[in-house]
């Protein structure tokens, strides 16, 4: 635990160090990140899909905890001291019910399979549910709490920490910008859904409608979709998500908020958010083609939103912060090369 606590106590210098600022223009845009995910090989058109239209989808129903466990262990792109960092595959939740299969019912077996004896490791970020992408964990407590203070001090300061990938169905109208809207949860129909609220008043905030903060670049397009990053400013369920319908531009494998952009001749709008229930997306003819799905394989495609980059303090004072990495699910590598997603 000594390691541990000097550790931590090195991280709080750091989030506290004068000369931390906000940056007017969301960094990490761009060139370096555009490059990584740039897909190799041939844009041509895949041939169709047989029986696995989604290769790396996990298929979690059918996994035992021993074998998430092993999942998981392979899915470790970084272990440093206390600080384990794994790429999470889509549609694993991080918490649930008791007796789910969720990540956080795991983390005893997979601490002891990493090594950590008694250090049980809890969790400092994570990827929602559907989301694939960066799970950062720790076996220090004192770490876990360091960090979770750097990245709200980050908020604070409007320094943006995470960056996400997203393949959107439709362009948005700018290559760059911030989507500001209020949102709050409402229970509807036994599910949980995040409606936008215009001109919130006092009393709104005081009943958990919260403002909401994310900035945009589009890295590349084609036909008719774009690759987009994002990073939050704030933390809401699903913010990303509903961010972008906002756009006109839902993202691909949005089963839930897609249904709010409706389409007339050709031109998109914004159908009531209070009325419109979730429903699967339904790409059009010509995007199946691209993609080479039938519609009822459509009908499961995952959700191409994936938490590529966490930016984390150095080690030490003075030290460069580090960059954590998660390459991009098969079945997102092969979107992109479908589409011909590659950077201008």
């Amino acid at each position: 635990m000594g390691g541990c606590s000097v550790l931590g106590r090195i991280w709080g210098v750091w989030w506290r160090r004068p000369g931390v600022r906000a940056v007017p223009k969301a960094p990490g845009f761009g060139t370096e990140a555009g490059h990584r995910l740039r897909p190799r090989g041939s844009s041509k058109r895949s041939r169709p899909l047989g029986g696995q239209p989604f290769p790396g989808l996990l298929q979690l129903e059918n996994l035992s905890r021993e074998e998430l466990v092993d999942v998981l262990r392979a899915a470790v792109v970084d272990q440093k001291g206390p600080l384990v960092t794994l790429n999470k595959p889509p549609g694993l939740p991080v918490t649930g019910k008791p007796g789910e299969l969720t990540l956080f019912s795991v983390l005893p077996k997979l601490s002891q399979s990493l090594g950590l004896g008694d250090q049980e490791l809890q969790v400092v970020q994570a990827s929602g549910k559907e989301t694939s992408g960066l799970v950062l964990l720790s076996s220090c407590p004192q770490t876990a709490s360091r960090l979770q203070k750097f990245f709200i001090h980050s908020r604070r300061a409007q320094r943006p920490t995470a960056t996400y990938c997203a393949v959107t169905d439709g362009i948005p109208a700018t290559s760059e910008g911030k989507i500001q809207v209020a949102l709050k949860l409402e229970h509807v129909d036994g599910v949980d859904l995040v409606i936008p609220v215009k001109s919130p008043s006092r009393k709104d905030f005081q009943e958990g409608v919260k403002r909401t903060l994310s900035h945009f670049r589009v890295v590349a397009m084609g036909s008719g979709c774009a690759l987009v990053q994002l990073q939050p400013l704030t933390v809401f369920p699903s913010q990303l998500q509903v961010h972008m319908v906002l756009q006109l531009c839902p993202v691909l494998g949005d089963h839930t908020y897609s249904a709010r952009v409706g389409t007339v001749l050709g031109q998109r709008f914004l159908l009531p958010a209070e009325s419109t229930k979730p429903q699967r997306q339904v790409p059009d003819e010509a995007l199946l083609r691209r993609l080479c799905l039938t519609p009822s394989q459509a009908a499961q495609l995952p959700l191409h939103l994936h938490l590529h980059c966490l930016h984390l303090p150095g080690m030490r004072p003075g030290e460069a912060p580090m960059k954590l990495l998660a390459p991009l699910p098969s079945y997102f590598s092969r979107t992109l090369q479908c589409l011909g997603l590659h950077q201008q």
